[in-house]
């Protein structure tokens, strides 16, 4: 039998249960106290939502459908905010991993194929500079426009409705490159350059994807932490790339070693099988890419569709399925919507502005030095002497091969991969600004060291290692440092309406700093300046000092949620509502 209690007895029981739990609070530790108020707001949220409810029920028209959607949506996103790390954050982080683990792949093979392209199809066995340029500008020349197209279409169509789309152009790249052919109408290197273009939008449009699909399904407390870990798969990426050179070229040791050395006829396989077994991950990938939820916030802010949203929430992170029901009447809230008078707008506002701007031009900083670095350090470790070969004929085209191999697995396994992990042990706890804040500073130190001191640390083969230390401390600030979280910022700030597009915006950005180095790198190195490596370190050191103060632009993400993030006042976000009925996915009537 229910009980009813009188208001005053009511209200006098609910205080001092309400004393006793403040009394417990100063006992608590600063986390679970910031849980309790959390979980108590949320309860708050509820408990006049259901008042709401009950009124309707008593009085229909005591009803505000405004204020119960605007509610509503306040607890929907509490739901996500304040989740419990699942299974269902597992394959979020695993799907949109596994997208980046190909991703790097497919980058970074090109690093080590370009020289077995040399032996092969190369005048006098190595590539032309405008050849080595084009293969591996290619990509990020595409990545370019995969960001900024993918991360508009992610705003208009849906995240779900493109997650998918661009690993299938991936894995069809990947492919494709590895079936590519040679003869008297056609180069091979102008098709594996087109090709590589192709793939290229499809990984940059992986990059504001997986961020934002991410970041809009992480609860607040552990949502540094889920990004790094999806971007932390770039670093095994890497380190697949080379490892399965190392493999391939030491399974065909004795059949180059035996090739006729006009063809090389083993070293071509070798270049074919590194870049096809790339697309090997996204084909596994694909599946659940393409079955991944609608991010709730989505649903919400772009679909206006709240009651929807919140469904998802309650099924999504129990079970990890969702369901739309196709006869459902849908209520279609009126909230801020996107538009370019409405972008002008928003990044009209200074605040606003200077995020977007402190977001690009850090990318563009980081990605100046980690991909002018990352595609060419098999020109660097030859360079330096690293794994001098000392054969000649075919032994030493297979020594080279497989030394370049190694040197790009040691430079992975020693900076590349710890990075990441670091990064990931500390984001949530130091916050993301003083971690890149702290790698900027680190890079500008260590390539003034590298670049000045370039002829000291070069001078016998027992300094080249100490060169070869601070080339893997190098890569290890910039992975504990500006390459992650220059991921996961603009992945955090902006409204849910702009969020994947300034973030393409953002990585655009990274990527047209990427063909800038490696425009350069070539250029400097086909000129034959002696010492061009010495140059080409100061010129880093310049872009990673310019990318402290552009930090500074940026505020801490770090605990805070993406509504606090995004700028825009959160209440009466729910300006009016709607309602339609839908059949089978078609608005049959508009009220």
């Amino acid at each position: 039998m229910a009980s009813s209690l009188s208001p005053a007895v009511a209200e006098k029981r609910g205080h001092h249960s309400q004393s006793s739990l403040s009394s417990l609070l100063p006992s608590l530790s600063p986390e679970a106290h910031a849980n309790y108020e959390l979980e108590e707001l949320r309860r708050n949220a509820i408990a006049e939502v259901r008042a709401q409810d009950s009124a309707h029920y008593r009085d229909p028209s005591s009803i505000d459908l405004n204020y119960e959607l605007d509610k509503r949506r306040k607890i929907a996103l509490a739901e996500v905010d304040n989740a419990s790390f699942s299974w269902f954050h597992v394959k979020v982080c695993a799907v949109a991993g596994v997208g980046f683990f190909t991703d790097a792949y497919d980058i970074f093979a090109i690093n080590i194929a370009s020289t077995m392209l040399g032996y092969v199809y190369g005048s006098q066995q190595v590539l032309t500079p405008n050849q080595d340029l084009g293969i591996k500008v290619a990509t990020p020349i595409g990545s370019l426009f995969g960001q900024l197209l993918f991360g508009w279409l992610a705003d208009v169509v849906g995240r779900k409705r493109m997650y998918g789309i661009e690993l299938i152009i991936i894995i069809m790249g990947s492919f494709t490159q590895a079936l590519a052919g040679h003869g008297p109408g056609v180069s091979i290197i102008a098709v594996l350059i087109l090709w590589r273009f192709l793939m290229g939008i499809g990984i940059g449009g992986d990059y504001p994807l997986s961020a934002v699909i991410s970041s809009e399904f992480a609860a607040t407390r552990t949502r540094g932490r889920l990004m790094t870990a999806v971007f932390a798969f770039q670093g095994w990426g890497t380190f697949a790339a080379s490892l399965v050179s190392l493999i391939v070229v030491s399974a065909f040791k004795q059949q180059i070693i035996h090739d006729d050395p006009l063809t090389l006829r083993h070293v071509d396989y070798c270049w074919r099988l590194l870049i096809g077994i790339g697309c090997v991950p996204g084909v596994f990938a694909l599946y659940f890419r393409l079955t991944i939820p609608e991010s709730p916030r989505f649903t919400m802010d772009i679909e206006r569709n709240v009651q929807q949203a919140s469904q998802d929430i309650d099924t999504v992170l129990t079970t990890g399925d969702y369901y739309i029901a196709p006869d459902a009447v849908v209520q279609r809230a009126e909230a801020p919507r996107a538009s370019r008078r409405d972008f002008a707008k928003y990044f009209r506002r200074w605040e606003n502005a200077t995020m977007l701007f402190g977001a690009a031009y850090s990318w563009f900083a980081l990605d100046v030095v980690f991909y002018g670095l990352g595609l060419n350090s098999a020109n660097i470790l030859t360079t330096i002497g690293f794994g001098t070969v000392n054969s000649t004929g075919n032994l030493g085209v297979y020594q080279n091969l497989r030394n370049v191999s190694v040197g790009n697995l040691i430079l992975s396994v020693a900076g590349l991969i710890p990075g990441y992990w670091v990064s990931f042990l500390f984001i949530d706890t130091w916050g993301r600004k003083p971690i890149q804040l702290m790698g900027f500073a680190m890079l500008t130190i260590i390539f003034i060291i590298m670049g000045f001191a370039y002829d000291a640390l070069n001078a016998n083969h027992n300094t080249s290692k100490a060169f070869v230390f601070l080339y893997c401390l190098a890569s290890f600030f910039e992975n504990f440092g500006p390459n992650v979280t220059t991921f996961v910022i603009p992945g955090e700030l902006f409204p849910t309406r702009y969020r994947s597009t300034a973030h393409g915006i953002s990585a655009a950005s990274g990527k047209f700093g990427a063909v800038i180095a490696q425009i350069v790198f070539a250029r400097v190195k086909s000129n034959g300046q002696e010492d061009f490596l010495k140059l080409i370190l100061k010129i880093f050191a310049l872009f990673t000092f310019t990318g402290i103060f552009s930090t500074l632009l940026l505020p801490e993400t770090k605990g805070k949620t993406l509504e606090e993030l995004s700028n825009e006042s959160q209440e009466g976000f729910i300006q009016s509502v709607r309602r339609a009925e839908v059949r089978n996915g078609i608005v049959v009537s508009d009220a």
